[in-house]
């Protein structure tokens, strides 16, 4: 079985308050793992996505660009990094080809995570048909073992109780919110359970007024 990072590893790598010093991090892992590993390549993907939190995009693609693997992680997690580039530097027409593609290959390999992951991103990055690829992704969670995977409901249906609630549909938005604060309780971190709790309080402050 070919060797690959854990999402808990790279959790432990990223701090996404600072993509600086996570780039300096995940440049360390990669100098620290074997020359052309899948790892390595795998944390890559990493790099270019913290350039991209910068803004570097040029940079972030020129990494993407220099990976060199036939693995079908690695080659998923590239396709959602370009989206992730694409879509953060304005252009969301170019990104939801590539998600689409990452969704295609994640779930081709039977990457829970990946899966989720991509089909998030289209929800964010194809407006139009969020609510489709928000239920296409929980769809994935609800079959999901890992709790890792499982945690992908708190952002899933806070995303969409955002969405909900800016559109003025405060009702709809706060049973979303609810549904994401049952599984921060059950998966989420504390961080979470506290955003959860912030987002339901001010929905029913709405409703009250």
């Amino acid at each position: 079985m070919t060797d690959r990072i854990s999402q808990q590893r790279l959790d432990e790598l990223w701090d996404f308050s600072d993509a600086a010093t996570s780039e300096r991090q995940l440049r360390e892992a990669v100098a620290d793992a074997p020359s052309g590993s899948v790892v390595g390549a795998e944390l890559r993907t990493q790099v270019a996505r913290a350039l991209g939190l910068q803004e570097r995009f040029a940079d972030g693609e020129a990494e993407l660009d220099s990976i060199d693997s036939v693995d079908g992680v690695v080659l998923t997690r590239v396709l959602l990094e370009r989206g992730r580039l694409r879509n953060s530097s304005g252009h969301p027409d170019e990104a939801i080809p590539l998600f689409e593609e990452a969704l295609a290959a994640a779930s081709a390999e039977g990457h829970d995570f990946l899966t989720v992951d991509a089909a998030h991103m289209l929800a964010i990055a194809d407006s139009d048909r969020s609510e489709h690829w928000t239920a296409r992704a929980l769809e994935t969670v609800g079959e999901a073992t890992d709790a890792r995977t499982r945690r992908w409901a708190v952002s899933l249906h806070n995303n969409l109780g955002r969405r909900l609630f800016d559109e003025g549909n405060a009702p709809a938005a706060l049973a979303e919110f609810e549904l994401a604060a049952d599984s921060a309780r059950d998966f989420g971190t504390p961080q979470q359970q506290v955003w959860a709790q912030e987002a339901i309080d001010e929905v029913r402050s709405t409703l009250d007024r």
